[in-house]
């Protein structure tokens, strides 16, 4: 029964984190319920080792029909790795819970703003190009994987707020490369999480399966329907972040 409650949560986790991240919305919750007593640095092994085939899939998907900007995007994945294992190792030392309080109010942030600017992301028409690209999109993988690494919740929703805020992609665009970031930054956590014995092996590798599947779902839904559907997602994923970490922040 725990394996058919977890396999259905990370399939939906796949399916939701294929469009717009936030699978961890679903599934450490889910991890939490089904594991109350277990050492939380093991459920977070668990769900990396679930959800780290689902954007690798999703990333695979989206690669055959959108034009990913691989000169800037292999780089920032290589900056999005090394961030990760840095704030994986950091949070090894010091309690990264500090910033669960703010966590909120940054969200509704980028809430807000999407919400405002309606045109947002509707056209993809990048601002960089060349080296200026690179260096702007290794910033986002640096920065955003060293706050994967330590403490997480909302990653994939900011990197694919980034990519549209900042370098001009649209939502469909910045969602595939959000997709690619998110698999290095997720598999240097799991990498961490594994050397240390932190990944209940027989439960990942079924979970994976399922959030392949729901990755795959998700995947053909984006491309199908485009930015406007992408955007959409986004926004109904933020605000249920925005209640989650508020509830976990204020309420708890």
């Amino acid at each position: 029964m725990e394996l058919l409650i977890l396999s259905l949560a990370s399939l939906l986790a796949g399916f939701v984190d294929s469009i717009v991240g936030g699978g961890g919305l679903i599934m450490v919750p889910a991890l939490f319920a089904v594991f109350p007593t277990t050492q939380p640095a093991t459920l977070f092994g668990l769900n990396k080792g679930a959800s780290v085939w689902g954007t690798a899939v999703a990333t695979v998907q989206y690669a055959r029909r959108v034009d990913l900007r691989w000169a800037a995007l292999l780089p920032a994945a290589a900056a999005g790795f090394a961030g990760s294992l840095g704030g994986a190792w950091l949070v090894t030392l010091i309690d990264g819970s500090f910033l669960r309080k703010g966590l909120p109010f940054l969200l509704l942030t980028v809430l807000a703003y999407t919400l405002a600017k309606k045109e947002l992301g509707s056209t993809h028409a990048p601002r960089f190009t060349g080296t200026a690209e690179t260096a702007a999109a290794c910033s986002i993988g640096l920065v955003l994987g060293f706050y994967d690494g330590f403490f997480g919740p909302g990653t994939g929703s900011f990197f694919v707020f980034l990519f549209v805020r900042w370098l001009g992609y649209d939502f469909l665009n910045a969602s595939a490369s959000a997709k690619l970031l998110n698999t290095a930054t997720n598999l240097a956590a799991l990498a961490l999480f594994a050397y240390k014995g932190h990944v209940w092996w027989h439960f990942a590798l079924t979970m994976a399966v399922a959030n392949v599947v729901g990755s795959v779902l998700g995947t053909r839904l984006a491309l199908k329907h485009g930015s406007g559907f992408v955007r959409i997602v986004f926004i109904v994923v933020v605000s249920a972040l925005i209640l989650k970490t508020g509830f976990d922040a204020f309420m708890r």
